[in-house]
């Protein structure tokens, strides 16, 4: 498959990515909305961050090392597949072991919640265990559909799987609100069941058809995606399995860089349980469109960077018509994630406490929860800039950079738990932001550095993305000046119609931004016309 064949599917996994995304979000957008006047703030604390963190901990250190070894340049290409589905299949032996060492430590080394407030707290965590195990046992078949570009495949399975999730919470919440934990510890079970068994299903189908023998897909029968020995090859590819543990490392620090402000909640109990429900639900309001949309773009672009380009090779030895498309796409990238994030913070300031007042009244908006989201909104724009460059830096890294960068991570991690505790003493959650804000800062520091190294010997300078032009610049600033003006005025307490005249000038500063972006970011426009949006090109799956 050519660089552009590849360019193709990856931009169309993208989409469709966004589009899954923006359809989750939404969805646990609207049940969090709901649940507000069923349940109490602290069950939702507990939910969402105590009970979350075990099972995304769980699974995160089960199975990312393992996708980012597999889905590398080095597996599938020239290469058997066999040696590599043996090694997926670690996931859940692995999974198993957090599982029991996690439920362990969430069960008798935490704080366990009032049980009448929370009631069912024991149960609920070996089942949010339990889900956990139960979705790597789908690892092999998404790693295997993710390499092949079966788009649609994580799109049916996955909005299936969310679509059964929600509808079991809201139907228990109304009539069986007293199961407390049971409710969300059951709709968990049935998201990564459904999950699996799309997964099982398509595969058991796919396999000896037609379709697969047109495409040369490596496996033919069902028995070859469990693990076994082939006579003459290794049990796994221990190329594979070095990255595979390099990988590994990183990602125990890449955890609790992502998840760090759940981990100083939950093991060094600085908020109660009613102010977590409160910042967890602010913070996924904020980190919405960073969710659906910058998360999937770095997703999809990690696997076509990684597929281009050979890992552990400087820019001289790869081939330079592929280089050139990396470097057009890299700019691209940033260019768009940058203008995104920069929209973000200017509208997110001025529109903060309407939006919590509308989404979650006087429980959201009073008290810290408007300079919560505000700081997000800042924060949303290093998530934007740092998601793309660290998806191209660990695209092209050697092994031995990997190696290296761990310790590199590891400082990070300790500084942020260290700031985090000290700036949550200080300003209470918003502490949170403001760590996360000098991390995340560091690490683009780094990243960039590496891109500059990595290009300096070629003529492709794919940083420019990150320079806007001035029209775009004086856009935003007047719109934040603008905005700022009319928040004080028109919102929040004056009355519907003052509201939406507020809403009503950030909609029109907002379409002065966007005919700046079009008169001015022409390129830009075109490469989302042609390759994040499928509606203008040809599906390729």
């Amino acid at each position: 498959m050519s660089s552009q064949d590849i360019l193709q599917s990856v931009s169309t996994l993208a989409s469709y990515n966004v589009l899954l995304q923006v359809m989750f979000r939404v969805l646990t957008f609207l049940l969090n909305a709901f649940t507000l006047r069923f349940v109490s703030k602290e069950l939702i604390g507990v939910v969402n961050v105590r009970l979350t963190l075990l099972y995304s901990t769980l699974v995160f250190l089960s199975r990312e090392a393992f996708r980012r070894a597999c889905l590398s340049g080095q597996s599938g290409k020239n290469h058997s597949w066999r040696p590599v589905i043996n090694l997926l299949w670690m996931t859940v032996p692995l999974g198993v072991l957090w599982a029991v060492l996690l439920s362990y430590v969430w069960l008798w080394l935490l704080e366990v919640p009032d049980a009448h407030t929370v009631p069912y707290y024991s149960p609920a965590v070996v089942l949010f265990a339990l889900s956990g195990v139960q979705e790597l046992l789908a690892e092999p078949l998404w790693v295997l559909a993710q390499a092949h570009m079966f788009i649609r495949l994580k799109v049916v399975a996955e909005s299936l799987a969310m679509i059964a999730k929600c509808s079991i919470t809201v139907v228990l919440v109304v009539f069986s609100r007293e199961w407390g934990l049971y409710i969300f510890s059951a709709a968990h079970l049935v998201y990564t069941g459904i999950l699996v068994l799309c997964y099982a299903v398509y595969f058991i189908h796919f396999l000896g058809s037609k379709e697969a023998a047109r495409n040369s897909f490596p496996l033919r029968r069902v028995r070859d995606l469990l693990p076994r020995r082939q006579y003459g090859e290794p049990l796994v590819d221990r190329n594979l399995a070095r990255l595979t543990w390099s990988f590994f490392k990183q990602s125990f620090l890449k955890q609790i860089l992502t998840e760090g402000e759940r981990y100083v909640m939950t093991f060094l109990n600085v908020l109660s349980f009613g102010d977590q429900g409160v910042y967890d639900i602010v913070n996924n309001l904020g980190s919405m469109v960073a969710r659906f949309i910058f998360l999937p773009i770095e997703e999809s672009f990690y696997i076509f960077f990684a597929k281009v380009l050979e890992r552990g090779r400087n820019v001289k030895s790869q081939k330079q018509d592929e280089v050139a498309i990396v470097a057009e796409v890299l700019e691209c990238l940033l260019k768009l994630v940058l203008v995104i994030g920069l929209i973000i913070t200017v509208f997110g300031y001025a529109y903060s406490h309407l939006a919590l007042d509308i989404y979650g009244g006087s429980l959201l908006s009073s008290g810290s929860g408007p300079s919560l989201l505000q700081c997000y909104s800042c924060y949303v724009l290093l998530l934007a800039v740092n998601g793309v460059t660290e998806c191209f830096v660990f695209a092209v890294m050697s092994q031995e950079e990997v190696d290296k960068y761990n310790f590199i991570m590891l400082a990070l991690s300790v500084s942020f738990l260290f700031l985090s505790y000290v700036l949550t003493s200080w300003a209470g959650s918003v502490g949170f932001i403001l760590a996360n804000c000098l991390n995340m800062g560091l690490r683009i520091l780094h990243s960039l550095l590496y891109i500059h190294r990595y290009f300096q010997l070629s003529r492709w300078k794919p940083l420019r993305g990150l320079l806007p032009s001035p029209l775009i610049l004086l856009a935003l600033g007047v719109s934040g000046v603008v905005t700022a003006v009319s928040e004080a005025f028109f919102c929040c307490d004056s009355g519907l119609l003052q509201r939406l005249v507020h809403i009503g000038v950030g909609a029109i500063c907002l379409l002065g931004v966007v005919v700046a972006v079009l008169l001015t970011e022409t390129k830009l426009v075109q490469f989302v016309s042609t390759q994040l949006l499928p509606r203008f090109r040809k599906k390729r799956t």
